[in-house]
């Protein structure tokens, strides 16, 4: 006999509900579980995490007024969120061009400088960098010349001092403090970032003092962490040597690159 066209399609709904619920509810979920069973896949696959925190994710290693605690391996910056902040993963978004700083943020080469100093202060190392002032903030200048962006320089301004300028002169010309909130590049002024006498490769590396894409970057540069090795191996009173050797065995591949995981460093530390 046949059935009704509405109960016809009332089992056929019913019967596309058992199939889904079985396939979707059931079997995709288990094959996944069990694609994370597989070796090399099953500590990721449950988060890697230890009492401290995720080797997946990074994290900073700060006291509580935010500054480096010594004992321990420094992570990069982060710009997710107030640093490493899972819920507002992201970068800066900031590029080579930014490089003027204004009332409402620092330019991303101001940031660089200021975090270069820093870590070389922490490191007892040279923290100085091309385009940097020596007091930390992009060195830019702001060219004016009679004819637009031609003829004679008439003023010269740094635009991102107030105070006294880094260059007293720039050809010939006496260099300004900025006055705060001044947009001179609206007013006609050529952009001009002063490379300096800093050397070509930094001591202190790239990673130091950029934030990663995704802000939560687990992992340093193996310079980066060769660079803290003598200041851990300093505050835990142990062997450089010996400090060394545990970055080369926590170094691994990495997308491409070598990177050390800062929290298993630092677990393995403090085990030791």
């Amino acid at each position: 006999m046949r059935l009704p066209v509405w109960l016809a399609q009332h089992l056929a709904a019913l019967r596309a509900l058992l199939v889904l619920t079985a396939v979707v509810g059931l079997a995709y979920p288990l094959l996944l579980v069990g694609v994370g069973r597989i070796p090399g896949l099953s500590d990721r696959a449950a988060g890697s995490m230890t009492p401290v925190g995720s080797t997946l994710i990074g994290q900073s290693f700060t006291d509580a007024a935010g500054d480096p605690v010594p004992r321990y391996f420094q992570s990069r910056p982060s710009a997710a969120g107030d640093g490493y902040d899972p819920t507002a993963t992201g970068a800066s978004n900031l590029g080579p061009e930014d490089v003027v700083d204004t009332p409402a943020r620092q330019s991303l080469l101001t940031r660089v400088c200021t975090r270069s100093l820093a870590v070389g202060k922490l490191e007892g190392v040279d923290g100085s960098r091309p385009y940097c002032t020596g007091d930390g903030v992009g060195a830019v200048l702001a060219v004016f010349h009679r004819d637009g962006f031609t003829g004679p320089i008439t003023r010269v301004v740094s635009v991102n001092q107030t105070g006294t300028p880094f260059t007293a002169t720039y050809r010939g010309v006496t260099v300004e403090p900025a006055t705060g909130g001044q947009d001179y590049r609206a007013l006609g002024g050529v952009i001009t970032p002063i490379r300096g006498d800093a050397p070509d490769r930094p001591v202190v590396p790239a990673d130091a003092v950029t934030a990663g894409a995704s802000g939560l970057d687990p992992h340093i540069s193996p310079a980066y962490a060769t660079l803290q090795a003598p200041r851990v191996a300093r505050e835990r009173g142990l062997d450089l040597a010996g400090v060394q050797g545990m970055i080369t065995a926590h170094t691994r591949d990495f997308l491409g690159e070598r990177g050390v995981n800062v929290l298993d460093l630092n677990l393995a530390l403090d085990g030791r």
